[in-house]
């Protein structure tokens, strides 16, 4: 696992497309049994622009193929984990036989799993785990996998241009056990790469907010000690680019993950060195197939085990200027050309041959 990001990446990139062939439901099945009910997806917040912009979109998409009958009640909490449990319960009393929930606390939403599973509802862990109760299912990309990633990536980097100085770390929020997950796999990139951790942060609620905060501190303490800062998603990392920015230092090779259109933008410029990319296509319609699965009455096929939940976990994909462009705008790409190459990145767009 020690090379995941570079060497093996290319084994990532084919191994991600294998199984994006492989979990591509078949469109013969589509509604054949006519099947109906209510089901519940609860999105997290709206610091990642993702949820609205395609999770539910995609998700509500692929209901309608499998169960046109079918009802889909959508919410978002907002980063409020009191609001997501009023949501659950409102979703429970409209009727809802299955939520796909995306926590807001990993913690808290056990409590959410308790009281549905105790009503006969179906629970499906969307993104981030549950550890404390186990939900039916659980569908994700591999967070470990994507924190070791970002992580290798940015060291094999900092080595390649024989960068000197230590490392920053900004991790995801403290309530939210995917978080957990990806600062694990951070710290597997990071602990033996020869590069000094000079501080490390848990980013409440994900915020580039207080992500920008935190790292204005650290300028001031580390100026021009700081090789490289690894951020556990496109949020924080775009916080921490905003406060060099702010500093008036030079930007350094500073991590992502989530692939949003403005992160994408920040690495055709070169003021952030990476993202991950996460089909959320894959991860959205897969969330689907189980939940139709479950409102059948049928056993979702898992392929692993986490926190003693059945779960489907897809592989992530490191994302670079080298490879931008053969990822992010593929045949099944979600970002449009002229959405992402505007005025202000067209020079940028043209030198990675994008059109």
């Amino acid at each position: 696992m020690r090379k995941l990001a570079s060497g093996a990446l290319t084994g990532i990139l084919a191994l991600g497309a294998l199984t994006a062939c492989a979990q591509e439901p078949s469109a013969g099945s589509d509604g054949e049994d006519g099947g109906s009910g209510k089901v519940a997806f609860l999105m997290p917040d709206l610091a990642s622009t993702r949820y609205e912009q395609y999770d539910a979109p995609l998700f509500k998409k692929r209901m309608a193929k499998l169960c046109p009958k079918c009802e889909v009640l959508y919410q978002n909490a907002n980063g409020d984990a009191s609001l997501q449990q009023q949501q659950a319960n409102s979703a429970m009393a409209q009727g809802a036989k299955v939520i796909v929930i995306d926590p807001v606390d990993s913690a808290g939403a056990a409590t959410i799993v308790q009281t549905a599973q105790s009503q006969g509802v179906k629970v499906v862990a969307y993104d981030r785990p549950i550890p404390d109760k186990p939900a039916d299912f659980y569908v994700s990309f591999d967070n470990e996998a994507i924190g070791e990633s970002i992580a290798q990536s940015l060291v094999d980097h900092l080595k390649e241009t024989k960068a000197k100085g230590g490392v920053l770390q900004i991790n995801g929020s403290p309530t939210d056990a995917a978080a957990g997950l990806i600062k694990k796999g951070i710290h597997k990139g990071l602990d033996d790469s020869g590069f000094k951790l000079l501080a490390e942060y848990d980013t409440p609620g994900w915020s580039p907010e207080k992500a920008q905060q935190w790292a204005s501190g650290q300028i001031s303490q580390y100026r021009g000690r700081i090789a490289g800062v690894v951020a556990a998603n496109d949020g924080t990392g775009g916080g921490a680019i905003a406060a060099f920015k702010a500093a008036d230092v030079k930007v350094p090779p500073i991590t992502g993950n989530d692939a949003e259109l403005a992160a994408i933008q920040r690495v055709i410029a070169g003021d952030q060195y990476n993202t991950i990319s996460k089909p959320i296509k894959i991860v959205a319609e897969a969330a689907a197939e189980v939940a139709d699965q479950l409102l059948k009455g049928e056993k979702p096929k898992a392929a692993t085990t986490l926190f003693n939940t059945p779960s489907q976990l897809f592989k992530p994909t490191v994302v670079t200027q080298k490879n931008l462009k053969q990822v992010i705008f593929g045949p099944d790409a979600v970002l449009k050309v002229k959405d992402v190459c505007t005025a202000q990145y067209a020079a940028g767009c043209g030198r990675l041959g994008i059109q």
